[in-house]
């Protein structure tokens, strides 16, 4: 029984030593000449302007997170799909039908939900009373009003 364990610890340790000693080999044959070029930040080849550090769209974010559920959901359905001819043999088709189902019916849910609060659109609408009547010059050029009375706001 121990002994199992002993094997995971080998293992284990076999995997921090290998991590390690390729580690430790790449720094030992990679060559080490850092000049100015190559520790600023790439642009392809432009010459670097400013700070890299800026405020992202976090929509980038929020889509990649609603790839990501909807990519889990395939891969929990694939393999129900797979062996659900069996299951109709052994009598236990409706059941995992109505699993697979109410399965798909949440997260079409969440699809809806996300959808219907804006969070798949690249560009957010807010309408004309939303917006302050007060608005900086900078504001006004970016919240230009649109012919229906709304405003197009970078979100």
């Amino acid at each position: 029984m121990r002994f199992d364990y002993a094997n995971v610890l080998v293992f284990l340790g076999l995997g921090v030593l290998l991590c390690a000693l390729m580690m430790y080999l790449g720094a030992l044959l990679r060559p080490a000449n850092p000049e100015r070029a190559k520790l600023t930040t790439y642009e392809c080849g432009i010459e670097v302007e400013g700070s890299s550090w800026i405020n992202f769209n976090i929509r980038f974010y929020v889509v990649a997170l609603v790839f990501v559920i909807f990519d889990v959901e395939v891969a929990f359905v694939y393999p129900v799909v797979t062996v659900f001819k069996q299951w109709v043999a052994e009598g236990r088709g409706l059941f995992a039908l109505s699993e697979i189902v109410l399965f798909i019916a949440i997260l079409v849910c969440g699809l809806v939900y996300v959808w219907r609060k804006g969070d798949l659109d690249w560009m957010k609408t807010v309408s004309s009373a939303q917006v302050p009547s007060q608005l900086p010059a900078s504001s006004a050029r970016a919240a230009a009003p649109t012919p229906g009375g709304r405003v197009d706001v970078a979100a």
